[in-house]
């Protein structure tokens, strides 16, 4: 496990594009290191971080994974992640556990769409940022191209502090830019020509030692090994580092630097939230009291839950009760665990600045914090992609259903939902590969093979209109009868609405009190007068509301940005019920919603779609035949450009599909939720219409 100080751990995590090399660096160094003794290589399925089967077989990361090794006597945790933004939920995780990140780019491919986004999310985080060039061993490499690209899109604090000498198979070794040697024989990039802007880069941060400087003094080895890690924590420096993880030219290089570049846990300052309700500093000190978030969820083959922990402050013991947000006791954790990959070891205690493992603690869950203060959540993208799955043997219904809520406690991007109308089990993620791959783990980790069917956009029912009615629920078939009569007006309801501001005598005169559900943005205002319905039958109105509100009224989706105030209605002494108003109450909401200008809702996203330059014309014209619009485009580097344009999610289900033809496979994009939007009326009524066709063949 780690040093005792807190200075002497670096926790880092490797993201960047897919296939950038990111895994074959992290193996790399892993075996320089002696942290592992066998040979490591993605390509053979051997990799110390893709173990999973699901990464074998793609011969991708899908997930991400902890390892550490010791090295000039500093103790250092990496995490590998996917570099595919299909999987961004496990880079999303680890940023929030770490306190620097490697951003990893492929020498001969270069900036992929996602490395813009990995970079801008680790700067959100206000983590240490270093680049890193990988496969310069590769053919057909323009160092100097790449470093301008970089500084094009990323600022010109990007400056390396070292350059290649060679490329491909010329490649034989890196030249440091802060301490250059008198001759630099084959280097890509004279070294004496960065050095003075990167010593300035570096002085920034103390105006003392810059002072100096531009009266003539420079500054020493000792103030510039100070002050690397203070510049690269303010933003004036990124260091950009060059290496062949196949190779291990520059490995050694990239070592050194990652000592002096990576931040250790007391520089970056993060603040969590009190009891009452105050943002106060968390001091990595491991006599302070335990601070410590969960960043990842694992169930490993044998279905052992893995929690995994940054601690902030504190000592952590194993078998100690800590408080866990949200709980309403204290959790016992057995088991604190050291994570080498898939291999575990159990340890007694860990400190401040480190990351462990608990096992078999069901009460923890991604995101949550422990100890008497509160992290910031862990913010994922709203997953937007769905299938409705179905096991294909009988009988496997509840053994789905467990599975499947086990990768949701994996992953923040996949969601699971009944469909009140159809009670098909719908799963949510991030595109059609995060789907495919989720059933592939299905099948080999839970033995359930799924049926599945075209992916269900989550449209949404609203209106636009205000309107008023009501509905007599009266039925006498001997004996006793069923009798509720509820009168309403139905109006809509603004996103984001405040509901104590929104709910005003002048709005609603006799309003009594009103109830708000913010996963619809619904408000029920009470506004009966007279008792003309009991107070003991109102919850059973309200019921019928909320039943109305999942099974929809025009086609059978979700409604939202409603409101609804009960005004007035009757009721029998003998003859009313609760199962009689929440009757009531639902047909009022189905009838007066019909009448108040009745729209669907779609999801809108945001596509960012990089292509080569000589594609930008089919993209477009694409977009507007998808109802998109094109926001702007941004140079991506070289002969690429990124097109950022907003589209319903229901034009780009198959994206990827229409995108690998357009550009011959040289096309990548992201995507993300930005909003709902009224759909058009055309769309509209074909949407209805073939809802109303299938609940007619279903009946």
């Amino acid at each position: 496990m780690s040093p005792s100080k807190v200075q002497d751990i670096r926790n880092i995590v490797f993201c960047g594009h897919g296939s950038a090399g990111k895994t074959t660096l992290a193996d790399a160094i892993l075996t320089r290191t002696g942290a592992i003794k066998r040979p490591a290589s993605v390509a053979d399925g051997t990799s110390i971080c893709d173990f999973d089967d699901e990464e074998k077989v793609h011969k991708n990361t899908l997930e991400s994974t902890l390892v550490h090794f010791d090295h000039a006597r500093k103790h250092f945790n990496l995490i590998d992640t996917p570099g595919y933004p299909d999987f961004i939920a496990q880079v999303l995780g680890p940023m929030q556990a770490v306190d620097s990140a490697a951003i990893v780019i492929d020498a001969h491919a270069g900036l992929g769409v996602n490395t813009r986004r990995v970079f801008n999310e680790a700067g959100k985080q206000g983590l240490g940022r270093v680049i890193i060039i990988t496969k310069m061993d590769a053919d057909n490499v323009d160092y100097p191209a790449l470093l301008e690209t970089v500084q094009e899109l990323f600022g010109k604090a990007c400056i390396p502090l070292n350059v290649p000498i060679g490329h491909g198979a010329g490649f034989k070794g890196v030249v440091s830019t802060l301490d250059p040697p008198a001759k630099a024989d084959g280097a890509l990039v004279d070294p004496h020509s960065i050095h003075d802007s990167l010593v300035e880069a570096i002085i920034e941060v103390d105006d003392a030692v810059t002072e100096r400087y531009f009266e003539g003094t420079l500054p020493t080895a000792e103030e510039l090994s100070r002050l690397i890690g203070e510049s690269i924590l303010a933003g004036s420096l990124i260091p950009v580092l060059c290496v062949s993880g196949k190779t291990g030219v520059g490995l050694s290089e990239l070592l050194d630097a990652l000592v002096v570049c990576a931040l250790p846990p007391d520089k970056v300052q993060r603040f969590a939230t009190n009891d009452a309700g105050e943002n106060v500093p968390v001091k990595a000190d491991p006599a302070g009291p335990l601070v410590a978030q969960i960043f990842k969820t694992r169930i490993d083959p044998f279905l052992h839950k893995l929690s995994f922990l940054r601690i902030f402050s504190g000592t952590l013991k194993k078998d100690d009760n800590v408080h866990v947000s949200g709980a309403r006791k204290n959790v016992k954790l057995h088991q604190l665990l050291d994570v080498q990959a898939n291999e575990t070891h159990t340890i007694d205690q860990v400190s401040a600045g480190d990351i462990v493992a608990v096992a078999k603690a069901d009460e923890l869950h991604t995101g949550l914090s422990l100890g008497e203060l509160v992290l910031p959540a862990i913010k994922f993208p709203t997953p937007m992609v769905g299938l409705a799955v179905t096991p294909k043997s009988r009988g496997d219904e509840g053994k789905l259903s467990g599975a499947l809520h086990k990768i949701v406690e994996e992953d923040g991007t996949v969601q699971l939902h009944r469909d009140g109308q159809t009670h098909e089990l719908v799963m949510n993620g991030m595109s059609e590969l995060h789907l495919q791959i989720i059933r592939e783990r299905l099948k080999r980790r839970d033995k359930v093979e799924v049926d599945t069917k075209e992916p269900k956009i989550p449209y949404r029912e609203t209106v636009q209109a205000t309107a008023e009615g009501s509905y007599r629920h009266k039925k006498q078939s001997g004996g006793r009868g069923q009798f509720g009569e509820v009168h309403i007006r139905l109006f809509p309801v603004p996103t984001g609405v405040d509901p104590a501001t929104y709910c005003t005598k002048d709005r609603f005169a006799h309003m009594r009190e009103f109830h708000y559900d913010p996963s619809h943005n619904f408000l029920w205002v009470d506004s009966i007068v007279g008792g003309t319905i009991p107070n003991n039958f109102l919850p059973a109105v309200e019921k019928g509301f909320k039943e109305r509100l999942e099974r929809g009224v025009i086609a059978g989706y979700q409604v939202q940005n409603v409101g609804v105030e009960v005004y007035f209605g009757k009721h029998h002494p003998v003859d009313s019920s609760e199962a009689a108003f929440k009757t009531a109450g639902s047909m009022a909401f189905r009838n007066v919603f019909q009448q108040a200008k009745p729209g669907l809702l779609e999801p809108i996203v945001v596509l960012h779609v990089t292509v080569p330059g000589s594609k930008l014309g089919d993209i477009s014209s694409d977009m507007s035949g998808r109802r998109g619009r094109v926001l702007g485009m941004d140079s991506a580097g070289g002969d690429l450009q990124t097109v950022s344009a907003e589209v319903p999610l229901s034009e780009v289900t198959t994206y990827a599909r229409a995108l690998s033809s357009m550009t011959g496979g040289q096309g990548s994009y992201t995507m993300e939720f930005s909003r709902y939007d009224l759909v058009p009326g055309n769309v509209q009524k074909e949407i209805v219409d073939k809802a109303v066709l299938k609940e007619e063949e279903e009946e």
